[in-house]
């Protein structure tokens, strides 16, 4: 098992989930030397976070300073990169659209769940703090995998 040195999360537009599960993992593993970034599949211009996402964050006490939508390059994945997607479909599509990458799972089935994490995108703040709580608990999950992961291979 390779040592995870840098985890990519992946939404559509790096608006909403992915950014708010990057400051989740960022508040988390404060101690680690892993490299956490958030990224989208189809990015057009840099937008700012979700104003919903970035209330729901802040009412967490977390946030994500001058944060701006950039699309996945294929520059930013190695081998020891973990790239955690919001659903199998995005899953899909990055490891067709980006051959290099091979630590590619759902966020539900990186922490031993099934399923999608549904884009709160266009629905009520109340929506968006449910996303959030739901990616608290999956970024909990991959917190505790990765580090038990790199403990082994630290062990070897």
């Amino acid at each position: 098992m390779s040592k995870y040195k840098k985890v990519i999360f992946v939404c559509t537009g790096n608006t909403c989930r992915s950014p708010m599960a990057e400051a989740i993992f960022r508040n988390l593993d404060r101690d680690s030397d892993i490299k956490v970034s958030s990224r989208g599949l189809v990015v057009l211009f840099g937008e700012p976070i979700n104003p919903k996402a970035e209330i729901v964050l802040k009412n967490h006490n977390l946030e994500l300073v001058n944060h701006r939508a950039k699309g996945l390059k294929e520059s930013e994945i190695d081998e020891n990169t973990l790239v955690l997607t919001m659903t199998q479909d995005q899953k899909r599509k990055v490891l067709q659209n980006y051959p290099g990458a091979v630590n590619v799972y759902s966020i539900k089935e990186f922490a031993g769940e099934t399923g999608d994490v549904v884009d709160p995108y266009g629905g009520t703040l109340v929506d968006y703090e449910e996303c959030f709580k739901e990616l608290a608990i999956l970024v909990k999950k991959t917190v505790y995998k990765i580090n038990e992961q790199n403990q082994k291979e630290d062990t070897l």
